[in-house]
């Protein structure tokens, strides 16, 4: 569980601070704040790329009960690569965006029978995998000082580094940033580095207004209820509770069938479903 947050405000920044002062600044935070989550107790392969997947698009505390019960039912990429989708799907339920549990999945079939890839490059090959996720890996598994941006992350580097700054800040920029905030014992433990940042950033967020809605790429989340993605998961959930015909998806559901028929045509072209026999089934 995460450790109580000390009510001290963080002083704003009038101008750029050196990268020495920024890095004592938040590593004397981390060191009495630091953060305790199983995936950091767990710095696996399998558990790192299981947790960065589900940390994508959803807070941290959210994902702690799932990732728990995920390792649980699926303990290694052999386990997962094994398991009927159904099952990996049922047990995804509640952290949304259903395509990470799908690509998850692919990704443990493709890496069952051969070395994991400890190459940047390689990793972003594999289903789910971006440049940042695939930067987050090397830290995190492997300890390599690899630069890459999550929301907390861009928080910080905004707050104290382009605090002044006028417009929409690039993702490029706050990049080169992290980069250059990779030497000394920042290069050395980058694991750790990143926790702090994180940490860090998740203070400012209580503390000041969200400095990452100066961020060229901040996006406001439109609400799920009503939306489109709580329809598509609904369908799914339907499906994966038993196979249903076209027509007890509509009764069930009671929307649109114009929207069911569309969202039924996309998760069957995203490999989510089959028909047969009149029936839609979660792939096996």
């Amino acid at each position: 569980m995460s450790r109580s947050y000390s009510t001290k405000k963080v002083p704003s920044r009038a101008k750029m601070p050196t990268m020495a002062s920024f890095t004592k600044t938040v590593w004397g935070y981390y060191n009495k704040h630091r953060r305790s989550f199983p995936w950091r107790e767990n710095t696996s392969i399998y558990s790192v790329v299981v947790s960065e997947i589900m940390l994508q698009q959803t807070q941290a505390p959210r994902v702690i009960e799932k990732y728990n019960a995920f390792l649980t039912a699926f303990p290694d990429f052999q386990s997962l690569a094994h398991a009927p989708l159904r099952d990996v799907l049922a047990l995804w339920k509640g952290l949304g965006y259903n395509r990470r549990a799908l690509q998850l999945k692919k990704l443990a079939d493709m890496v069952n029978s051969s070395a994991f890839p400890h190459d940047r490059e390689a990793l972003m090959e594999l289903p789910g995998i971006g440049p940042n996720t695939a930067g987050s890996i090397m830290a995190f598994a492997f300890n390599t000082p690899q630069a890459f941006i999550e929301t907390n992350i861009r928080t910080v580097f905004i707050h104290f580094f382009f605090n002044i700054t006028r417009g929409k800040i690039d993702d490029k920029k706050i990049l080169k940033l992290v980069e250059a905030s990779l030497v000394g014992r920042n290069h050395t433990n980058p694991r750790e580095w990143f926790y702090a940042l994180m940490d860090y950033g998740v203070y400012l967020k209580k503390t000041f207004p969200n400095p990452s809605r100066k961020s060229k790429h901040h996006v406001k989340q439109s609400p799920f209820k009503g939306s489109n993605r709580e329809l598509r998961a609904t369908i799914l959930q339907s499906i994966v509770e038993t196979p249903r015909t076209r027509q007890e998806i509509i009764k069930h559901i009671k929307r649109k069938p114009s929207e069911i028929d569309k969202n039924l045509s996309a998760l069957e072209s995203e490999g989510f479903i089959i028909k047969k026999d009149r029936l839609y089934r979660i792939v096996a």
